[in-house]
C-alpha cells in the first residue's frame, strides 16, 4: 500500500473510534460492539500493510500523528466509560456466581 492508502485507513480508524466514543457514551452497546470489530480489521490491515521503512513527507507525518492522537484520545475516553460499567458487570457476575455456590452447598433450589 501506498502512503496515501495507509492515511487513509488511519482516517478510518479515527473516524470509528469517534463513533465508538459515541456508542459507548450513550449505551449503545451493540453498535460499540459492531463498531469494535470494523476498527479491528481497520488496524490488522494496517499492521499487514504499512511499511515503516517508506518515508513520509513532512504533511502526511503530521496528519498521522495528529490521527494517531485523536484515536488515542477516543480510547482513553472510551476505556473512563467503560471500565467502571465493566467493572460493575464483574461483580454481579461474581455475586451470581456466589449465590450458586451457596445454593448448591446448603441444598437450595436457586430458582426459587
Amino acid at each position: 500500500m501506498n502512503n496515501q492508502e495507509i492515511l487513509a485507513i488511519y482516517q478510518n480508524v479515527a473516524h470509528i473510534t469517534g463513533q465508538m466514543l459515541s456508542a459507548a457514551s450513550n449505551e449503545e452497546w451493540d453498535q460499540f460492539t459492531e463498531l469494535e470489530k470494523r476498527c479491528s480489521e481497520q488496524v490488522k490491515s494496517l499492521q499487514q500493510n504499512e511499511n515503516p521503512l517508506q518515508p513520509l513527507s513532512e504533511t502526511a507525518r503530521s496528519t498521522k500523528v495528529s490521527l494517531i492522537k485523536k484515536i488515542l484520545e477516543d480510547d482513553r475516553r472510551i476505556r473512563e466509560i467503560t471500565e467502571p460499567w465493566m467493572a460493575r458487570l464483574s461483580l454481579m457476575m461474581k455475586s451470581v456466581g456466589r449465590e450458586k455456590k451457596l445454593a448448591q452447598a446448603y441444598g437450595a433450589n436457586p430458582s426459587r
